[in-house]
């Protein structure tokens, strides 16, 4: 019974054959995963649970040191500062990919109502800003809030900073950098829900005397859920780990945990703990994510 013979695409074989052939066409796919994904993956939960040498090597001696410095616990009693650093971190990617969705949706709504012709120079210009490197363009948010120009005038006018102060570093100088750099996310893939929209059911719901807010939750959130969901995936996962954006715009005052991850693994060469940080990233990630798929399945049947 088990060299049973079956037709597969025309031709006999067995169910042994066909795992067989099966296995071989994913052995590559998998070895790569083993090589570059799992293995490291395994290295680092390993050093995770080292020890740092004194000249900053790396001893492998286990201990549960490094996470309970991260959970705030030391020779000298209980301090949340890296809890307060995980929070905000999540918190900044979190207005981070609310504020592209928000700017996304009427960009997108923009150029999908341009001319067939006119639509790609739009698409041009979001795809822009991935030509020049991150820091580059983080660099330009410093000549752009100078106190020469006008957003600084503005605040000068307005009493919020003194005369001839930047408007930088600070929290909002952060959000406009981190904005800036993470909004093509969000706007492509939502462009490319937006395109293939059923205005027929826009129609519909606009017939049935729905309200702005109706139309948009139940005719058109529907239908860009998949491109939405996208982007918000390539935005909130790599906004966590950022580092170049809040060390440049936001000092040394305001740290999220990618700047505590460069430290580590830079100048501090404590790459145990370094290990223990990043690994604690990845579970707020999951966890992150896990809470937006219940919550985002809530949305749609809403």
């Amino acid at each position: 019974m088990k060299n049973k013979q079956i037709l597969w695409r025309g031709e006999m074989t067995t169910k042994a054959s066909l795992f067989r052939k099966g296995l071989a066409y994913l052995s590559s796919g998998i070895s790569w995963l083993m090589i570059f994904l799992i293995l490291p993956g395994l290295l680092f939960v390993g050093v995770s649970f080292a020890t740092r040498g004194d000249h900053g090597e790396l001893l492998w001696k286990f201990t549960m040191e490094n996470y309970e410095r991260l959970a705030g616990f030391s020779l000298f009693g209980w301090t949340p500062d890296y809890l307060i650093i995980l929070w905000r971190s999540v918190e900044v990617a979190f207005v981070t990919t609310l504020v592209s969705v928000i700017l996304s949706y009427p960009l997108s709504f923009f150029i999908a109502s341009r001319p067939a012709k006119s639509r790609y120079v739009w698409l041009t210009l979001v795809i822009v800003p991935f030509w020049t490197n991150m820091v580059i363009r983080t660099y330009a948010w410093f000549y752009l809030l100078s106190p020469e120009l006008p957003l600084a005038k503005l605040a000068i006018a307005l009493g919020f900073i003194p005369e001839g102060t930047p408007l930088y570093p600070n929290a909002i100088a952060v959000y406009l950098g981190m904005v800036s750099v993470f909004l093509p996310f969000v706007t492509l893939p939502l462009y490319s829900s937006v395109e293939k929209l059923d205005w027929s059911l826009v129609e519909a719901a606009q017939d049935l005397y729905s309200s702005k807010f109706r139309v948009f939750t139940q005719a058109i959130l529907p239908q860009t859920s998949p491109g939405l969901s996208v982007g918000i995936i390539l935005t909130f996962v790599p906004a966590m780990g950022t580092f170049v954006v809040p060390d440049l715009l936001g000092g040394a005052k305001y740290m999220l945990v990618g700047n505590l991850i460069q430290q580590q693994f830079g100048s501090s060469r404590d790459w145990p703990f370094g290990a223990a940080v990043s690994l604690g990233l990845m579970v707020l990630t999951m966890i992150s994510l896990q809470i937006y798929s219940r919550k985002g399945k809530e949305i749609e049947i809403l």
